[in-house]
């Protein structure tokens, strides 16, 4: 297992500035990271910096709450394809769910899956597993299974808990074989990221890649 494709190098922290992009980039192409994940402002510049690599650019969406507006997300996810991102890791209504309100999530994903797929970008679904209970997971996994999103995403890395076994295992219970996994949210040591990778995860979201992948090289 090389842990590097499975890396998106991630900086969302509010106070990133264009220094850390870059270095954040120049790291992706030495270490040959999936992806980096970066917040909306600064896809033009990653666009720019990783030109003619393999390494994909995502972004969030309705970050970090989820309960933006779908036409609000919406308006964001137009403005990250123009900008150039790849792949675009959306916060579902967490509120949404925590009330039953199923038929508007789906509905809101329907709005947000259009553009995304019409524009052979990948979509991330945030569920924020930490704040759901068994049920609710499984719930928004046959949505989402059923509309064909890309990925589910176990968390935002804001909430706690972040990232569980438990969850990634439902998770993947719970989805088609074709649906990915990105886990996230607290994933720092190499020994965590094989149990996440081991457990399902097809992603793994964490700001810790760089000592992951030194680490499986003293190994």
């Amino acid at each position: 297992m090389n842990v590097a494709s499975y890396v998106d190098h991630t900086i969302l922290k509010p106070s990133t500035v264009l220094d850390d992009v870059q270095k954040l980039c120049s790291e992706a192409l030495e270490y040959k990271f999936a992806a980096v994940c970066v917040p909306p402002p600064f896809v033009r510049a990653c666009r720019e910096f990783l030109k003619a690599s393999d390494v994909r650019v995502a972004t969030v969406i309705g970050f970090p709450f989820g309960y933006s507006i779908p036409k609000a997300k919406l308006s964001e996810i137009e403005q990250a394809i123009e900008d150039g991102a790849d792949e675009l890791d959306v916060v579902m209504n967490i509120s949404t769910a925590k009330s039953g309100l199923w038929n508007e999530l789906e509905d809101e994903m329907k709005l947000l899956l259009a553009p995304i797929h019409s524009n052979n970008r990948k979509i991330k679904v945030i569920i924020e597993s930490g704040l759901l209970t068994d049920d609710e997971i499984v719930t928004c996994c046959r949505i989402y299974g059923t509309l064909g999103v890309d990925y589910v995403k176990t968390s935002t890395g804001y909430s706690e808990p972040g990232a569980t076994l438990k969850a990634v295992q439902l998770i993947r219970a719970n989805l088609p074989s074709g649906v990915k996994i990105k886990a996230s949210g607290g994933i720092r040591t190499l020994s965590s990221a094989k149990q996440f990778i081991d457990a399902g995860a097809n992603r793994i979201g964490t700001s810790a890649g760089v000592d992951m992948v030194k680490q499986q090289a003293e190994e």
